[in-house]
């Protein structure tokens, strides 16, 4: 019987211990380190030991760690007021904030609606579809489109349109209904006989053929990651795909609805991932690297004719949450944005992306056990595979990537491990996304720890 390797690096602790922490972790069965410091790209825990961030947390941290420009204007903005409701007052910061996002974005988009994470961003887009098509009259558009293999967040509706169907399964009840066609995966989805615009175009079939079985005036929105994230781990689309993702939107009149969550403000080395991609979508999200960790804030982006069509009509967004625009958490991200361009970070995180990428590809590139290089700028990955040549993945009671995740922290590196990579339940990949200021010597290092940490791991399974 194959058991977990993962297991290994990680001792059960069991509610009721008095060793236990009274945090709801994200696992019962271990209290993680504590982390009490960090600095540019390093974290340092309560014994001392440091760890190199080699995937910003959750691709989150974009200027390192511990910048004390940050910290001193979120202190600076804490001084004047914390906090105002935003049925009564905007403040400074987010009005600059808003501003200088706009400015660094296509025409097209025009608003920035200020929320606290990722998740309450894409509830956020949804609800803005509804209310664009109602403000038209067009009530009986309800059905989101989007893709298997994605990630949109943790609430009901985010989860929902979300393909994690690890994430979804306990849930499935409570979600609303919602399409998943095909994603645009070129390693796992695109056969060798196919050529790369042969695919894009049975990709946009599979989408008119959705739209046309559930009815065009029944539909909503497309929602898709620009850059897929964590789930599938930073899969880029293919040449030409979201051209013909929009063309199709524009035809049937259906809103265009991009996810950079993870993808966005830099990290594929364009302030936008779209910008790539030769497109502008109707909504944006946006969230990890708008704040750099410093403080919990996402935005969405709105096209001028979003915005319009709700300003002539009811003249009111119908939604809202508590901390909407948060003072402080628009001053961090203020200055956090003011120092990705003032320090030209984009155009390093397009760089060092390159670095890394020539990194990956000489460790791995002959690897066994790696079937897969991916990614674009400073968001990149590696897919394990148990076979090279067929490309059939690691048995999922392994525990792969998470035994590689136990093991590169015990050699001092933080990475992002995903399992489910092909279809939610088989596959593994490790995430890469440090922050943009990382330098050479430093990647070469977390390639080099990685390395160990999979080639460790990998030889554990053959001893089961």
């Amino acid at each position: 019987m194959i058991a977990s390797i993962a297991s290994a690096y990680a001792p059960a602790i069991h509610f009721g211990d008095l060793s236990m922490s009274y945090v709801l972790q994200r696992t019962s069965r271990i209290v993680p380190p504590t982390v009490v410091a960090g600095r540019g790209c390093w974290l340092t825990d309560a014994e001392g030991k440091t760890y190199l961030d080699a995937s910003g947390g959750a691709a989150v941290s974009c200027i390192g760690h511990g910048d004390t420009r940050v910290i001193d204007a979120i202190i600076r903005q804490a001084g004047k007021v914390e906090y105002a409701h935003n049925s009564f007052f905007t403040s400074e910061p987010a009005e600059k904030l808003a501003e200088l996002l706009i400015s660094r974005s296509p025409s097209e988009l025009t608003k920035v609606y200020f929320v606290s994470d990722g998740s309450e961003a894409v509830e956020s887009a949804l609800k803005l579809a509804r209310q664009y098509y109602v403000e038209r009259g067009e009530t009986g558009r309800r059905i989101a489109i989007s893709r298997r293999q994605s990630y949109h967040g943790n609430t009901l509706g985010a989860l929902a349109i979300g393909g994690n169907m690890a994430r979804r399964v306990d849930y499935a009840p409570l979600l609303m209904e919602v399409e998943h066609v095909s994603p645009c995966f070129d390693y796992r989805e695109r056969p060798a006989d196919e050529t790369p615009a042969e695919y894009v175009e049975r990709l946009a079939a599979e989408l008119e053929q959705t739209i046309t079985r559930v009815g065009a005036e029944s539909v909503l929105c497309f929602v898709a990651e620009t850059v897929v994230g964590a789930t599938a781990g930073a899969v880029p689309p293919t040449e030409g795909y979201f051209r013909r993702i929009r063309d199709i939107c524009d035809r049937h009149d259906i809103l265009l609805i991009l996810d950079e969550v993870m993808c966005g403000t830099g990290r594929t080395g364009t302030f936008h991932a779209f910008e790539q991609e030769g497109i502008v979508p109707d909504i944006l999200t946006n969230a990890k690297g708008l704040g750099g960790g410093y403080m919990p804030i996402g935005a969405v982006y709105l096209s001028d004719r979003v915005d319009q069509t709700i300003a002539k009509g009811s003249g009111a967004f119908k939604h809202g949450h508590t901390y909407n625009g948060h003072a402080i958490a628009c001053a961090a991200a203020l200055e956090v944005q003011t120092i990705i361009a003032g320090d030209a970070l984009v155009e390093r995180a397009h760089a060092q992306g390159q670095v890394l990428s020539r990194l990956l590809r000489e460790r791995f590139g002959r690897h066994p056990h790696v079937g897969d290089i991916r990614g674009r700028g400073l968001i990149q990955s590696i897919e394990l595979v148990a076979d090279r040549e067929t490309a059939a993945p690691f048995d999922l009671k392994l525990g792969l990537a998470a035994a590689i995740k136990s093991e590169a922290m015990r050699r001092g590196l933080c990475v992002y491990p995903g399992s489910g990579t092909i279809d939610g339940v088989r596959g593994d990949h490790v995430l890469l996304a440090p922050p943009f200021i990382v330098s050479d010597k430093e990647m070469t290092l977390a390639v080099e720890r990685l390395g160990d940490a999979v080639d460790s791991c990998i030889d554990r399974t053959r001893i089961q």
